[in-house]
């Protein structure tokens, strides 16, 4: 076997940690901008509760590591030639297009990079193996049902998002209205405690509980008896709410902190794949010809390993939680797409990082002729 492909192979390894670095300079503002916006607490405080967060959701993310290999492409049809090639493509595009966001301080999405770049380097190859093989057809090689149904989610996901905030932030305000310490007397304790139950449902009963490191008893149980916890954490969240408000403790504070902790484990289990899925699976294609080849070229072993899911050491994703806390806590881009996001939302005066266009002052003005 030629040594370049133990050599890409390493390179892909660099890659991932470059790829985390660049991937959570830009992803770190999903889960920070609303606690540092809201000053709930100092930076150091919101960074060590995003980082608690970082580490449980890295540990119990590799379910979603299929993504990467079989999720877009069908393996099956591609040689350990061609996927090395996709990979490698792959990964080079990725960092440059992530740093070119950071670079600009514009936040972007590390799922819809990874997916399309994936996509359009699996549909290049699609295209020169079907005309150099008539039966091939493209159904053959790229994974159009998996890939649809993701990309189809990428933007269902911003509807729903869209949909939800309008919703909650309307409750809110029906609930507080503009005086909230008024009204909050009584309250408070209600919305802190569904608040809690909420983000306590999906950190432990749907994050933690459905992770293969809890026995399958303790699994069974839970799903048997969800209604029951939902019930008895948000009677018991919301009696402590009630007394922490009575202490003078801030409970949005908390909820805003313990909501910055859920989305940091979010984004670790589900973002995870975005930055080190791709390496891990030019790892398993390498392990996978050096131990099956049988002497075989790399351009007719064909990748039918990479239709299994994937079985990721938890000491990888360990070492790329670590990777993701490291940049999150030192990388200067990831500050300033963080106070790009915040900076939109300020009310105050400041300078603008964006100017009006022509367009946007015309519909401006004819929005004001029209109602006066």
């Amino acid at each position: 076997m030629e040594p370049i492909y133990l050599c890409i192979v390493v390179f892909l390894l660099c890659l991932a940690v470059f790829d985390l670095f660049v991937g959570v300079s830009n992803d770190a503002v999903n889960f920070l901008n609303s606690a540092i916006g809201a000053k709930v607490a100092k930076f150091r405080t919101v960074l060590i509760v995003a980082s608690a967060g970082v580490a449980i959701g890295a540990v119990m993310s590799s379910g979603m590591m299929d993504v990467a290999r079989h999720g877009i492409m069908q393996p099956s049809n591609f040689s350990f030639y061609d996927v090395m090639t996709i990979f490698l493509a792959v990964m080079v595009t990725d960092i440059i297009v992530l740093d070119m966001f950071n670079t600009l301080g514009m936040p972007t999405s590390t799922t819809v990079s990874l997916v399309f770049e994936l996509l359009g380097g699996t549909f290049i190859l699609a295209v020169l193996k079907v005309a150099a093989d008539p039966n091939l057809a493209f159904s053959d090689l790229l994974n159009t049902d998996k890939a649809l149904s993701v990309i189809i989610a990428i933007f269902v996901s911003v509807a729903i998002a869209f949909v939800f905030g309008i919703i909650v932030q309307w409750l809110s305000r029906i609930v507080f209205t503009f005086n909230y310490k008024r009204h909050s007397r009584y309250s408070i304790a209600i919305f802190g405690g569904i608040a809690f139950t909420a983000l306590a449902y999906f950190i432990f009963l749907k994050g933690i509980a459905k992770s293969h490191y809890i026995a399958e008893d303790v699994r069974t149980w839970v799903e048997a008896n969800t209604q029951m916890l939902l019930l008895a954490t948000f009677v018991g969240s919301s009696i402590v709410m009630e007394v922490l408000h009575l202490l003078r403790v801030n409970i949005f504070r908390l909820i805003v902190l313990m909501g910055t902790f859920a989305l940091a484990m979010a984004f670790a289990g589900n973002d995870l794949v975005n930055f080190i899925g791709v390496p891990l699976a030019g790892l398993d294609s390498y392990n996978d010809y050096v131990a099956n080849s049988g002497g075989v070229g790399v351009s007719h072993f064909m990748m039918d390993s990479l239709n299994g899911s994937a079985q990721t050491p938890p000491v990888y994703l360990f070492a790329a939680g670590v990777v993701m806390i490291v940049a999150m806590a030192t990388s200067k881009k990831a500050q300033n797409v963080i106070k790009t996001s915040v900076d939109l939302a300020r009310q105050d005066e400041g300078d603008e990082m964006f100017g009006s266009s022509r367009a946007a002052r015309s519909i401006v003005r004819a929005t004001q002729e029209s109602s006066s």
